[in-house]
């Protein structure tokens, strides 16, 4: 697993404009896979969705963002970059978190210098704590990954864009790159000639963060060749899969419910054939081991 990390920092290191999307559980990560993508991200907004039904406003337990990512590495090939939002308190309880992430076979991490209770980037209301406590947290990760002997990826995000500007947004980024993170990522950056200008002044690895690659929220909607022309290593889409999920699902149920018959005969495009979802999640594998393991049931008298 930890081969994973290398192949994410390499793929980074190209300034290629990876594209990264989000996930909010193991089968939305591997159906991400399956769809040919190099790399994933837990999303932290989908996690609270599909967990609790709640907002990304700092409500999803850190041991429940572990265990749920844990079941997301598992899950698939490609490499996972967490995401630990304000790193569970100081600079102690993001070294720790780093160490399970580390143990888990996490290939990359997202911590932000917001207060806590966090808010989703793209949301109003946002704080940010001191850049000199957020470095400190930084350096103690670097420090975990550097005693392991093992690859992590950390990007280290700064949500000062929104509430000190762009020219402390970029301050801070590099910071962070000094105190050990790899790459650094300005959350809610606005326009295309913010970008650019992150790209050039920021030294080091530098990502975008496209929200659902549809509206573009607040970052201005920009095809992923020129921003791998820019120079921009990693583009995030993390959202989209809850959003997907929940449009998906409401659209369903509740053309079940009004539906005349109680049914939807026919209309076959709306689902997975069962066989499909099955094979999908490796049931095969499973008889095949049933077959081999299992003995032999016995006729019922």
């Amino acid at each position: 697993m930890s081969d994973r990390a290398s192949t994410l920092r390499a793929a980074l290191m190209r300034r290629q404009a990876l594209v990264v999307p989000g996930c909010h559980d193991a089968l939305s990560a591997r159906i991400i896979e399956s769809a040919g993508f190099q790399a994933i991200q837990v999303s932290g907004f989908g996690l609270a969705g599909s967990l609790l039904a709640l907002p990304d406003v700092g409500l999803v337990e850190m041991k429940d963002v572990l265990d749920i990512t844990g079941h997301i590495v598992r899950a698939v090939r490609i490499p996972v970059m967490a995401d630990i939002d304000t790193g569970g308190g100081n600079a102690l309880n993001a070294a720790r978190i780093t160490e399970r992430l580390i143990e888990m076979g996490a290939a990359g991490v997202n911590i932000e210098d917001q207060v806590f209770p966090k808010r989703c980037g793209h949301m109003e209301g946002k704080q940010v704590i001191s850049a000199e406590e957020m470095a400190g947290k930084v350096r103690a990760m670097a420090d975990v990954r550097s005693r392991s002997g093992r690859d992590l990826v950390i990007n280290a995000r700064t949500d000062a864009y929104s509430v000190l500007g762009l020219d402390e947004a970029i301050r801070r980024a590099n910071l962070y790159l000094d105190s050990g993170a790899d790459m650094a990522f300005i959350d809610g950056i606005g326009t295309r000639a913010d970008i650019e200008r992150a790209v050039r002044e920021i030294h080091g690895l530098f990502s975008v963060n496209l929200m659902d690659a549809v509206t573009g929220v607040k970052t201005e909607l920009i095809s992923i060749p020129e921003l791998a022309a820019m120079g921009v290593a990693r583009v995030s889409i993390p959202v989209a899969s809850i959003l997907v999920m929940h449009r998906a699902l409401t659209d369903f149920f509740c053309d079940l419910r009004n539906s005349p018959t109680g049914i939807l005969a026919g209309e076959i495009h709306r689902l997975a054939s069962f066989r499909d979802y099955t094979n999908f999640v490796g049931l095969p594998a499973y008889r095949e081991m049933e077959n081999t393991y299992l003995p032999p049931r016995s006729s019922a008298c």
